[in-house]
Formats: structure tokens, C-alpha cells, sequence
């Protein structure tokens, strides 16, 4: 049991410091470790902290950063196919909107928006609410006499 009487300090902690300049019979006299002159014989303690002793240093192992990237301000979307939309009326499922394609794990990120893709023939009238849909996918969705939705999130 750990109690104030039983505490005990770690075995690093318990050594003693390394006496420095306190002449050559203790072994840390003249020199003290240091080297013989030089940069950092100095007590000034002679290198930066981001000197790296020969090695080609961080700032120049890093690319420059050339020209502007618009990337950070794309839109992404959760990408769904007409194949998945069949997938769900196999199931049962007629109204289909982003709830519905969360629970059956047809998309994963709630907070993206869903976009609507051609890639397969609808075989039955669905009810789709989507953000956004292709001109090959509404058509095929208005082809199999289904009802496509856009949703207009405020944003």
C-alpha cells in the first residue's frame, strides 16, 4: 500500500549533481567536459537551438511553398450512385433522404453534403432529398417515374 511514509523518491532523481570547476582532482576541473576551446567551450554556450551540427537543417529539407492553392476551400461531398439508391428500394425503402442513407451506411460523414450520381437504371419510382444531383442522374431518376428533391441548406 502506497502511503507518505512508504513514498519514495525515483532512483534518477536520487543522484548527485555533476560537480563542475571544482579543480582536476574531481575530474570536471579545467575543461569540465567540454573540450579544449572552441564554440562551445565557451560559457556562453555557443550554438542555437535549431543548429542541427552538419546535418542539411529543417528550414532547407522543407519545399518552398510556391504560388496559391484554392484546395482548402473546395467543397466535398458524400458521393452516392444510382446503384445505391436500388440497393435501398431492394430493401424496402421508397423515401430516401440523408438519415436514410446514414442508418443503411451508404454514407459516413453527417456533416457533408449528399450528391447524387448516375451510374445504374432506376427500376421504381423513389422519393429522393438530396443537395445536389447530376443532369444524368435526374433524368433517370425522372425516367422511372420517381421524385428527385434538391435541398437548399443555409449556409
Amino acid at each position: 500500500m502506497l502511503t507518505l511514509d512508504t513514498l519514495k523518491s525515483p532512483i534518477w532523481a536520487r543522484r548527485k549533481a555533476k560537480r563542475l570547476w571544482r579543480g582536476n582532482s574531481s575530474w570536471k576541473g579545467t575543461f569540465s567536459g567540454r573540450g579544449c576551446k572552441g564554440q562551445n567551450a565557451r560559457s556562453w554556450w555557443g550554438v542555437p537551438d535549431w543548429f542541427e551540427w552538419g546535418q542539411t537543417p529543417l528550414f532547407r529539407r522543407m519545399p518552398k511553398m510556391r504560388g496559391f492553392s484554392n484546395a482548402v476551400f473546395t467543397t466535398h461531398y458524400n458521393i452516392i450512385n444510382l446503384e445505391d439508391i436500388e440497393r435501398l428500394v431492394t430493401l424496402g425503402i421508397t423515401k430516401i433522404d440523408k438519415q436514410v442513407l446514414l442508418d443503411a451506411k451508404v454514407i459516413r460523414r453527417k456533416k457533408l453534403p449528399v450528391k447524387l450520381l448516375w451510374s445504374w437504371k432506376l427500376s421504381s419510382s423513389v422519393e429522393i432529398h438530396v443537395d445536389l444531383a447530376s443532369q444524368s442522374a435526374t433524368k433517370a431518376v425522372s425516367d422511372a417515374w420517381g421524385t428527385l428533391t434538391l435541398i437548399q441548406e443555409a449556409s
